[in-house]
């Protein structure tokens, strides 16, 4: 019997299933095998009940959340940074989330970017999302200034050299030397790239396995291309459904299917991705505040009197 059977606690295997270690029917295993404890002890009896708020809970050594575990997925806004605070006092993603239990960001989006952001208090899954040997597919649509030439898109593709952090500079304050510069350099993994709007100044679907700092930004200067807009809409299976600015909970099954993605097992999403210009489906009744902007692809209406119907 547990340290709180008495006062009518959560049964065990309820605990653990909500901490996302294991399903019930796992976590019911985990307990007769004698893998799990309260409080120092083990226990094995499948009707036990402990207090996840009290109790020091452990599978397997590990003590498990006494917090309810939240996962949510966040359209970010542009002239948002992916941070908890910023000492410059410029917005950050956290003011678009309130209530509940306090989450983080999985990975950053960069100020200037927008689009998919998951947060979650599960350490667990963001390191397994984050970690490089998981090469968790991230789907960006990029404007880029100019056309590059089929050769750039190539390099790309292949990988190029870029500087590891955002700016390189010597103690004196400017740039180091070309030989410097080199050592603080990394090779990118290679990309997939493919051409979504051709114009003078095109948009590209662009799948990436890494999230390095900058990275699409830093990819694009090295063929001699800026950037003008990076839109995230696809994080492994996840594809962005959201308005600018609103979040929402993710269901049981998306929760597995990133659980997947992070063993390195997840298929490709199933659903099409975004694309620019198109008018985008976004779910009814999302969590969160509205940032005000335009959905993307959304057509304005200048002032003016109300349109009439065509007789015919």
């Amino acid at each position: 019997m547990t340290a709180d059977s008495e006062s009518g606690g959560q049964r065990l295997q309820k605990i653990i299933a909500a901490a996302g270690i294991a399903s019930r029917r796992k976590a019911e295993e985990l307990i007769t095998a004698g893998r799990v404890q309260v409080n120092g002890q083990t226990v094995t009896e499948l009707g036990a009940k402990a207090n996840p708020a009290r109790d020091h809970i452990r599978v397997d050594g590990k003590l498990i959340h006494s917090e309810r575990l939240r996962y949510l997925v966040l359209n970010k806004p542009r002239g948002y940074v992916t941070t908890a605070s910023d000492p410059e006092g410029r917005p950050t993603v956290m003011d678009l989330i309130k209530g509940g239990e306090r989450v983080y960001p999985v990975g950053r989006l960069d100020y200037s970017s927008e689009g998919l952001l998951l947060l979650t208090n599960d350490g667990s899954l963001a390191n397994g999302l984050t970690r490089t040997a998981a090469h968790v597919e991230k789907t960006y649509l990029v404007k880029v200034s100019g056309k590059p030439s089929d050769s750039a898109l190539n390099q790309l593709r292949h990988g190029v050299m870029i500087d590891r952090d955002t700016q390189i500079r010597n103690s004196s304050g400017r740039p180091d030397a070309a030989a410097n510069r080199e050592q603080h350099r990394v090779m990118t993994a290679p990309a997939r790239i493919r051409l979504l709007r051709d114009a003078e100044n095109p948009w590209y679907e662009m799948v990436l396995i890494e999230g390095r700092n900058r990275e699409i930004r830093k990819m694009f200067e090295e063929v001699g291309h800026h950037v003008e807009k990076i839109r995230r809409v696809g994080y492994g299976p996840l594809i962005l459904d959201l308005e600018p600015g609103r979040f929402r909970e993710l269901t049981l099954d998306e929760v597995a299917a990133l659980r997947r993605a992070a063993e390195g097992k997840s298929p490709r999403p199933e659903k099409k991705m975004p694309r620019p210009g198109a008018k985008p489906k976004f779910r009814r009744n999302a969590g969160g505040n509205s940032s005000g902007e335009k959905s993307p692809g959304a057509k304005r209406r200048t002032s003016g009197p109300p349109r009439r119907r065509s007789s015919r």
